[in-house]
């Protein structure tokens, strides 16, 4: 793991920011007029209302969810856009991985078209990484491009499909094979949302935290090791954990932000993780972050044979992984 942090020293420093306040963290992704905000606390959702009328005057928006994230969070996001008093359309799509497909995208650009939302108004994607990729997509290719909102609902999305502003769909040839970066304009981690989240999906999530411990930060992965029970029952260190997480992708985003270099360190694990996503066909039999989380021991298992980690590290890692 050593050899992996000293590889990434410049990042450490490479400008974002991040800001405790007395009910939420904000990290700043200093992207120049591309800049955005992540907002990690609880209630946001509540407050979700009143911030988009505030930030986007007069705009009109267009929310795209999952059939489980309308049954376990639309309620709250549904009341604050109605306190507020804005104009919006709910677009509504089947949950799972296989939803990011052609069919699908078609039909939210449809919808979208349908409601008679302008460039200048605003997607919402709302839901997991699925639907973050997928409506992000959307709003790239909608009307020549629209601006769009984050507000993952699960683990993985929040402290990594919803930052750094890849979008797409997957194709018959391969996963994520079809998409723009397309950054958003904000990023709402409201961490009540895991109240509803399965324990299955919260811990496939955690393997994209761990993730950033391997390429960017070993003490943060040390502090993983202290911190795991914390973070996995809803306590203190989850948020900071979140923020981490959030800080180091950030770093390789503003370091390398359309993946023509460092930023590809991010895929670690993920060129197995596909190919098993490939294989099981993109069911709910393997989970992205189960991909990534077996795919990164594969990876150092590989890394061991070649002579570039040690085994103990090998081993503690996945030991870390299969709690």
């Amino acid at each position: 793991m050593s050899s992996q942090k000293n590889q990434q020293d410049n990042l450490q420093n490479s400008g974002n920011t991040a800001q405790n306040t007395t009910k939420k963290t904000i990290v700043h992704i200093g992207l120049g007029d591309r800049a955005y905000d992540i907002e990690i606390g609880h209630g946001l959702l509540e407050t979700a209302g009143e911030k988009l009328k505030a930030i986007f005057p007069g705009a009109r928006f267009g929310i795209i969810t999952d059939e489980n994230v309308k049954e376990n969070q639309w309620s709250r996001l549904k009341s604050s856009l109605d306190m507020a008093k804005l104009d919006y359309a709910l677009i509504c799509l089947p949950a799972g991985e296989s939803t990011k497909n052609y069919d699908q995208l078609h039909h939210c650009v449809e919808e979208i078209l349908a409601a008679k939302l302008e460039r200048s108004d605003i997607i919402i994607a709302f839901g997991g990484g699925v639907i973050g990729d997928l409506a992000g997509f959307a709003a790239a290719i909608t009307r020549r491009g629209m601006d769009f909102v984050q507000i993952p609902t699960s683990l993985l999305a929040q402290v990594d499909s919803s930052v750094g502003g890849k979008t797409g769909i997957n194709s018959k040839h391969g996963k994520n094979l079809v998409g723009a970066f397309h950054q958003p304009k904000l990023v709402l981690a409201d961490l009540d949302v895991f109240d509803t989240l399965s324990p299955r999906q919260f811990a496939a999530g955690y393997a994209e935290v761990v993730k950033y411990g391997l390429i960017d930060d070993e003490e943060f992965f040390f502090w993983l090791e202290e911190n795991h029970m914390d973070i996995m029952s809803g306590g203190t260190k989850r948020a900071e954990a979140i923020a981490r997480s959030c800080k180091a992708k950030s770093r390789f985003v503003i370091a390398d932000e359309r993946e023509a270099g460092v930023r590809a360190l991010l895929n670690l694990g993920h060129t197995f993780g596909h190919a098993l996503e490939t294989a099981t066909g993109y069911s709910d039999r393997l989970l992205h972050g189960e991909g990534v989380s077996i795919g990164m021991v594969l990876a150092h298992n590989f890394s061991v044979k070649k002579g570039f980690c040690s085994s103990q590290d090998a081993v503690r890692i996945k030991r870390h992984l299969q709690k």
